[in-house]
């Protein structure tokens, strides 16, 4: 990636927000904290472990990173509660 299309992403991010599809197909924004269920072991968390994340971040590979307890996670090992 460039430093052009970064920017593109960066200017729709948001560290307090995320936006989500509910299962009724709407899309809306989804303030920072919530809760999220572990749903794969990782480092100190295990599975079924509800958590708050704090701030949504983007990692340099361009996925979507969790601050949870000040330590980032890939969002992949979550399911968001609603």
């Amino acid at each position: 990636m460039n430093a052009n299309d970064y920017k593109f992403l960066l200017q729709y991010s948001n560290p307090l927000s995320i936006l989500i599809v509910t299962n009724e197909g709407k899309l809306t924004e989804l303030n920072c904290p919530f809760k999220i269920e572990v749903i794969r072991s990782v480092q100190n968390l295990r599975i079924g472990e509800i958590k708050t994340v704090l701030q949504v971040k983007l990692a340099t590979n361009n996925v979507l990173v969790y601050v949870i307890e000040g330590k980032p996670y890939f969002y992949y090992y979550f399911n968001i509660i609603i």
